[in-house]
């Protein structure tokens, strides 16, 4: 592939070359004659103490996009268990482990250093100047849940390596070192586990001790099929994993919006200010059930009536909350014996409620566990279990990564707008260990997790820029 770019500047590219090779020098230089000839002709200062890097009026970046859809998004589509259009992506199989070693090669193709850590969350380094300050990350996700599209968090990924790309071509030289991580596993497909190597990272003691008893659907251990791709070998404890909360300055992730609203405004950028968390609950009733025919109206025990009811419940708790972000969601629902002449017996649901403020879901949970109660007395049936599966605590973007990314998108001349995510991701982890941020770009119809998912190459490029800036800012601190 060919990584085109161009650098914007009133200086002879010889200077140019001189000021990008020499990041930082020092103020003993002030009298030598060369250095003194050097300052008078260019007009500008060779002592950092008074002249400091900023990308904005040293850089100006010009992306091949056409390479990076083309070359690397649709190529790395290619890894899939399904056929295109739709692209599906399971954490430890087959493809899944084609496609990191993809990924991995051009990072090493971009010069940076790749390691790996037990449950294979991956990272590629470019260190920097200053290599014993914390790092810069950015970083996102590959794996893809069934039927999905190419773009949600691959974005993130090989965009990050194509930002690297540009500031590496333009002669900057970062004072952080940056990093890219490709987090294992931000779906929950195989193992029910929404980002399970972020929460690592994050330092999760709980996970690490409940992955060591956590199966699949086919029965397959993690620690299984972890060492079938080649992690995880010789080592049971995931703590290893776990990081710093010093480990990183600063944490940005480049992703598609997942929703349609920077395409319905016309608006190139969205700054996200906070990352709504969703709790996640299994609720089960269970009644008598028989037969269609044969057990009169008043006399049912019908659980899947129950669930019905509690649905419409979900509904009416989240939309009556008091704050516009709360959603509720009933992405399950399974009825046994499940046979359309048959009472059911049984009625299982999974359920999914966020908001940006724990209050308000927490208050919505708290409804919805009393409306259960209420509704299987009310019907005779009994209520069986209401297990919250997990909790989480919703992220909010540090301010200074905020400033970043507004002021690169600023400097590029796009639109922007801030708004929250109601989608969550590994940023939302990452924000417990550094200051976090994210960027979004528009997706078109703000379709996702379905083979109809597009961004723009003008999106992707407006995306990559605002990135590769935001990086170079946030290294420069």
């Amino acid at each position: 592939m060919s990584w085109k770019f161009f650098v914007s500047h009133s200086l002879p590219l010889f200077f140019l070359f001189f000021f990008y090779s020499f990041p930082l020098i020092s103020t003993k230089h002030n009298d030598d004659p060369t250095f003194k000839t050097m300052h008078d002709f260019s007009g500008y200062p060779v002592d950092e103490s008074s002249h400091t890097f900023t990308p904005s009026n040293s850089i100006s970046l010009s992306v091949d996009i056409q390479a990076l859809q083309k070359q690397v998004i649709d190529e790395l589509s290619t890894f899939s268990d399904t056929p295109a259009p739709s692209v599906t992506r399971i954490l430890y199989t087959e493809n899944d482990v084609l496609a990191r070693r993809y990924v991995k090669n051009l990072m090493g193709l971009a010069g940076l250093s790749v390691t790996e850590d037990v449950v294979g969350n991956i990272f590629g380094r470019w260190d920097g100047y200053e290599p014993k300050l914390t790092a810069v990350a950015t970083g996102s996700h590959i794996d893809a849940i069934p039927y999905s599209g190419k773009y949600d968090g691959v974005v993130g990924v090989l965009g990050a390596i194509e930002a690297i790309n540009a500031l590496k071509r333009s002669g900057f030289k970062p004072k952080r070192s940056l990093e890219i991580i490709l987090f294992t596993s931000e779906e929950p497909t195989r193992f029910g586990i929404s980002c399970l190597g972020s929460r690592l990272l994050a330092g999760s003691e709980a996970l690490a001790e409940a992955l060591k008893a956590t199966v699949d659907g086919q029965n397959i251990s993690f620690l299984e099929a972890a060492r079938s791709a080649g992690y995880a070998r010789d080592e049971d404890d995931l703590s290893r994993v776990f990081l710093k909360n010093d480990s990183y300055s600063a944490f940005v992730e480049l992703h598609i919006e997942q929703a349609p609203i920077l395409e319905e405004e016309g608006i190139s950028i969205g700054v996200v200010t906070n990352i709504a968390a969703p709790a996640s609950i299994k609720v089960d009733f269970e009644g008598n059930g028989g037969h269609a025919g044969g057990v009169l109206m008043p006399d049912r025990n019908d659980a899947g009536l129950a669930a019905a009811e509690l649905m419409l419940a979900i509904e009416k708790h989240a939309t009556e909350s008091g704050s516009l972000d709360t959603v509720g969601t009933v992405g399950i629902l399974e009825l046994y014996p499940g046979a359309i002449n048959s009472i059911p017996s049984k009625a299982h649901l999974e359920i999914d409620v966020r908001d940006i403020e724990e209050s308000f879901r927490n208050a919505v949970i708290n409804k919805i566990h009393k409306a259960a109660k209420s509704i299987a007395k009310k019907r005779k049936v009994t209520l069986s279990e209401f297990k919250i599966i997990n909790q989480d605590p919703p992220a909010h973007s540090n301010g200074s990564v905020i400033k970043a990314v507004v002021d690169a998108s600023d400097e590029l001349n796009l639109t922007y707008k801030y708004m929250i995510s109601r989608a969550y991701h590994d940023s939302l982890f990452m924000a417990r260990i550094a200051p976090m941020g994210m960027i979004f770009i528009p997706c078109y119809k703000g379709y996702s997790h379905k083979p109809e998912e597009y961004a723009s190459p003008q999106d992707l490029e407006n995306g990559v820029k605002v990135l590769a800036l935001t990086l170079a800012k946030l290294s420069l601190r």
